[in-house]
C-alpha cells in the first residue's frame, strides 16, 4: 500500500512537471517577494485529526514570518531573515510542548530577467541553524536516542534555482525549485555520524490556481494551490544502501482558500518520510494532515 502512494505522488509530480511547459504566456509579471514567499513557506497549524504513524498530537504549528531587506519592490536582489520555530503539543497528560524546532535563517535571492520577458529564472542561497534548545545526553542509557531531552544542534547552506512563469491556459502561475542542502560535518554534533543525512538533493513544483476574480484584479489572491515536494537524503544513513527508498522524502499539499475568508484557507498535506522535528529524525513517518494555512500568494 505504501508503495502504491509513493508512485502515485510521484506520477503526479512528473505529470505536473510536463504541464509546466504547456501554453506559457508572461503577461503576469511576479517580483521576488512573491517568489521567496513561495519557497519559504507558510504559517500552518494542524488540526487533531492527523491519519498515520504521527504521535497523537492536539497540533502541530510552524510560526514562519518573513522579513524582507530590499531597496524597493522592484529590486532583482532581496534578503529574507526568517525566525521559523515548528512545536507540536501532545495528547498527553498536561498536554506537554516538547523540544520545539528553532530554525532561524537568512536567505537571499537573485532575479534574473530572461530576454523577451519569457520566463524568470531566480537562484537562491541559505544559511540556517536548526536545534531544539536542550543540553541532556543524545542517548538514553539502553542506547535509544533521547528524543524529549537530548541535545540536537546542526547548521547548514542551501544553494538552488527557482523556474518562474504564468501558465495562461489554465490561469495558474507554476514554481519548479532545485536546491541541494549540505551540512558540513564539524557543523554538527558528532553523535549524528552516520545516522543524519549530510546532503540532500530537494526538488519542489508549486502551482497556484487563480479564479476569475483575480482577473480583473478585484480580489488579488489564489484560491488554489498544489505542492509537490521530493527530497532524496545522500550520505551514510542508517546502513542503507544507496538507491534504499527510506532516502526518499515526499509530500502532496493541497491548500483552498475560501470566500469567507480572509487571510487564511484551508489545507490537506500527505507526508512521507524521515521526521523533520529534531530528534525526532530517525523516525519514518506516513501522515495525512489537516489544518488551516497563511495565504500562499497574494499580488
Amino acid at each position: 500500500m505504501k508503495n502504491k502512494i509513493v508512485f502515485l505522488i510521484i506520477f503526479l509530480l512528473i505529470n505536473s512537471l510536463i504541464c509546466m511547459g504547456q501554453k506559457s504566456d508572461t503577461t503576469h509579471q511576479i517580483g521576488l517577494a512573491i517568489i521567496s514567499q513561495v519557497n519559504q513557506g507558510n504559517s500552518y497549524i494542524t488540526f487533531p485529526t492527523d491519519i498515520g504513524n504521527i504521535e497523537p498530537l492536539w497540533f502541530e504549528g510552524n510560526l514562519m514570518p518573513n522579513f524582507h531587506l530590499r531597496q524597493s519592490k522592484d529590486s532583482r536582489l532581496m534578503g529574507v531573515l526568517t525566525p521559523q520555530i515548528i512545536l507540536r503539543m501532545y495528547q498527553e497528560a498536561s498536554y506537554p510542548v516538547r523540544s520545539p524546532s528553532y530554525i532561524p535563517q537568512f536567505t537571499f535571492y537573485y532575479l534574473f530577467k530572461d530576454k523577451g520577458n519569457q520566463k524568470s529564472t531566480s537562484v537562491f542561497g541559505r544559511i540556517a541553524h536548526h536545534s531544539n534548545g536542550q543540553a541532556e545526553s543524545f542517548f538514553l542509557d539502553n542506547g535509544d536516542i533521547n528524543t524529549k531531552s537530548g541535545d540536537f544542534s546542526t547548521n547548514y547552506f542551501e544553494g538552488g534555482v527557482i523556474r518562474t512563469n504564468f501558465n495562461k491556459r489554465f490561469n495558474a502561475y507554476q514554481f519548479f525549485k532545485t536546491s541541494l542542502e549540505v551540512y558540513p560535518q564539524n557543523w554538527y554534533t558528532d553523535d549524528l555520524n552516520g545516522i543524519f543525512s549530510p546532503v540532500r538533493w530537494h526538488n519542489t513544483f508549486s502551482i497556484f490556481k487563480l479564479s476569475n476574480k483575480d482577473i480583473d484584479r478585484t480580489k488579488r489572491s489564489a484560491d488554489i494551490s498544489l505542492k509537490g515536494e521530493a527530497t532524496w537524503m545522500f550520505g551514510s544513513l542508517n546502513e542503507w544502501e544507496i538507491a534504499s527508498i527510506n532516502r526518499l522524502s515526499l509530500s502532496f499539499t493541497f491548500y483552498y482558500h475560501p470566500r469567507f475568508l480572509e487571510d487564511v484557507g484551508l489545507f490537506v498535506q500527505y507526508y512521507q518520510g524521515l521526521d523533520y522535528y529534531n530528534m525526532s529524525f530517525n523516525h519514518q513517518l506516513y501522515v495525512l494532515r489537516f489544518g488551516i494555512m497563511t495565504e500562499k500568494l497574494r499580488f
